[in-house]
């Protein structure tokens, strides 16, 4: 098989799309963004945070999915150039699921559990691109640190939390009732 990545600068959806499931990247305004694998505390903060999402959400109209593909802005074409995999992502519109593969625009909520090699870009890129698709609630956590973000007035209002000492369950701005336990990881 043929190395996915040609020597081509700009790539779109439709590029991003005939790739293997088994190439981690995320697209990002047509640049390509390789996914290392994850720690196992990373790993264990998914697991842990996915198992309360599905337990709050049974039942609900939302659902929680594990690093699907999230199209902030697509296009009938698939032209469109920004193609990304956050950790966590709750959908309350199953329209936005009909493609069977991705997330088609702005999930409600997203988490994303920050890496050393992703920090810089979870906290920059992503961070304008989910508030100017719309995203509601975008958390970024560290070992010790939650940074908070929720959307109003097309912008994000960041909150840091520090929860190295067990600040409690974090409630969940863009659903209501839900608190997530961020310690026992």
């Amino acid at each position: 098989m043929a190395d996915p990545i040609e020597e081509i600068e700009f790539y779109t959806y439709a590029d991003y799309a005939k790739w293997p499931e088994d190439f981690r990247c995320e697209l990002i305004d047509g640049v390509v963004y390789m996914m290392a694998p994850p720690t196992i505390w990373h790993q264990r903060m998914v697991l842990n945070l996915s198992a309360q999402l599905r337990d709050f959400l049974d039942g609900k109209k939302c659902t929680p999915f594990i690093s699907i593909g999230v199209r902030l802005f697509p296009k009938d074409d698939e032209s469109d150039n920004t193609a990304l995999v956050p950790d966590l992502v709750v959908v309350c519109d199953e329209k936005k699921l009909s493609d069977g593969r991705t997330c088609r625009g702005a999930p409600d909520f997203i988490i994303e559990i920050l890496s050393p090699s992703t920090k810089n870009r979870d906290l920059t890129e992503k961070k304008r691109l989910y508030a100017k698709a719309g995203v509601k609630e975008y958390w970024l956590i560290e070992r010790d640190v939650l940074y908070k973000c929720v959307l109003d007035n097309g912008s994000y209002l960041e909150t840091e939390i520090p929860y190295l000492f067990d600040a409690g369950p974090v409630p969940v701005e863009s659903l209501p009732g839900c608190k997530l336990q961020l310690q026992g990881a």
